[in-house]
């Protein structure tokens, strides 16, 4: 790796360094600030647990976020965090606990709007759902979990020194539960924009072991999240452990039991299955606000006590701050990309050629989409994606998800079967899956749908299943394959980092 790549994700690590400081010491933020666990001990299990999180399960909130836009080179990578760090960096100066996953959000959209792509509708509404719903979530379940636990106490009357004790250990150990869910939930946060041009290539040792790209990327990023906790954090964990309400021991850990579990919630692939499965509805995997679901339940916990002792004037700044945080990301993130692209001589994003061949039409009347307004454009080649997208609304009145689906299809991405680097997707891929690529070395595609296409064809283990909640999290981990299969033949041919 060069110089450059380290340069690059140093804007990563500060994004991860910011969320440490700001969002990660949430977990142990009541407990430090009721002084029942000390902030050395808080800031050293916050991070081993954080690492652990995210480097084992960070994967499924990404999955929403990589949706959103996809930032498809380093330098836009690098402004793109570093805008969502600088906009979460001032906030934590100003004492306020405020957003990462919306800073992140507003960076994004702001590269969205600077490059020309589209910002994806369903996305964007998924995630903004929850930063409504994670707070009230939060508060739902302090309110029920703290009357549960105020009576449970009452009727077996332990002696105070004992409750004290039992305290203590509980929110330790809701405080180990709370950061492993953070590093699951939040990697996406201060990783996410570097996964389309993760600079790292997945290795394995046998079939035993496997460590992707995007692994190595989420352990790099859960290494500064700790480094953060441990250097800047105390001033936030005081913030939310006492200014904005003061809390018992016991109401402590229940805020962080609960803060916990709505983070889980929100990024457990596992607990997604099982309510698919049952055919229940299922919960998105999008990376959350720790501060949100923090503050959510204290705010619950002083709402069920008739809003005594609940500071407004505190939490109508907090709001605040919730409310400008991804305005600020993205105005900052917008204007930062035109001087690293026009000062500095950065390639701030990879432009795209998209041709709507013969096959793309055909391929896009199966997809139910209607083509009559397209034929007029056959084989025209369009090197940039916003004419792409301006001949396409002067062509048809194209729906959001209509436009996304042309643009999947129609986008060229000259895809070559290299025999030499199929070693590289063991562990990766199933052995099947990776002897169904054997047939096609040498080969060539033009577009990664009709590689997918071919693929499936070939072995039922490329197949997609129906499109029902139970093969949800099945068809999630086929695309995300298909992606490392698309990036590994892809680059080295005809995008060179």
């Amino acid at each position: 790796m060069d110089i450059a790549v380290l340069i690059f994700l140093c804007s990563g690590l500060f994004l991860g360094w910011s969320l440490g400081a700001n969002d990660a010491a949430n977990v142990f933020g009541t407990a430090v600030g009721t002084r029942m666990v000390k902030f050395g001990t808080a800031a050293m299990l916050c991070s081993i647990f954080v690492v652990l999180g995210a480097v084992i399960s960070g994967a499924g909130a990404s999955h929403t976020l990589g949706k959103l836009g996809a930032v498809n080179a380093l330098p836009g990578s690098f402004m793109a965090a570093f805008a969502a760090a600088f906009t979460v960096y001032i906030m934590t100066r100003l004492g306020l606990p405020v957003s990462t996953s919306q800073a992140v959000v507003g960076a994004i959209i702001g590269w969205n709007l600077f490059s020309g792509f589209p910002t994806d509708g369903k996305a964007l509404t998924k995630i903004v759902f929850t930063w409504v719903a994670c707070p009230l979530l939060a508060a739902a379940i302090g309110v029920v979990l703290f009357k549960l636990t105020t009576t449970v106490v009452r009727r077996t009357k332990v002696h105070i020194v004992r409750l004290d004790s039992y305290t203590r250990v509980g929110l330790i150990l809701a405080g180990i539960f709370g950061s492993y869910a953070l590093g699951a939930n939040n990697i996406a946060n201060v990783m996410g924009v570097f996964v389309p041009a993760n600079p790292f290539t997945s290795f394995s040792f046998g079939d035993v072991i496997s460590f992707s790209g995007v692994q190595q990327l989420f352990l790099i990023g859960a290494l500064a999240i700790a480094v953060g906790v441990f250097t800047y954090s105390k001033r936030v964990m005081l913030t939310v452990g006492t200014d904005l309400m003061p809390l018992s021991p016991v109401a402590a850990w229940v805020v962080v039991v609960s803060h916990s579990i709505v983070l889980f919630l929100f990024a457990s692939r596992g607990l997604e299955h099982t309510l698919a499965s049952a055919g229940l509805p299922t919960i998105p995997l999008v990376p959350v606000s720790s501060s949100q679901a923090v503050i959510g339940a204290v705010i619950g916990i002083g709402l069920l006590k008739g809003g005594r002792g609940i500071k407004w004037k505190v939490l109508l700044n907090i709001s605040s701050g919730w409310v400008t945080t991804p305005v600020v990301s993205c105005v900052m993130c917008f204007f930062a990309l035109f001087i690293l692209q026009n000062v500095f001589n950065q390639t701030v994003y990879k432009d795209a050629s998209y041709v709507l061949s013969a096959p793309v039409i055909e391929r896009l009347e199966k997809d139910g989409i209607a083509t009559d307004k397209l034929t007029r454009l056959l084989d025209e080649r369009f090197d940039t994606v916003r004419d792409f997208r301006n001949t396409l609304s002067e062509t048809g009145n194209f729906t959001g998800d209509e436009e996304m689906q042309i643009l999947d299809r129609a986008r060229i991405a000259h895809i070559i079967i290299d025999g030499s680097k199929l070693w590289r997707l063991e562990g990766l891929v199933s052995p099947p899956q990776q002897a169904a690529l054997w047939p096609m070395v040498g080969r060539s595609f033009d577009y990664p749908w009709m590689l997918a296409d071919e693929l499936a064809e070939g072995s039922e283990e490329w197949r997609s299943r129906p499109d029902t909640k139970a093969n949800q999290l099945f068809n999630r981990h086929l695309d995300d394959q298909r992606h490392e299969v698309y990036r590994l033949f892809r680059r080295a041919e005809t995008e060179p980092e």
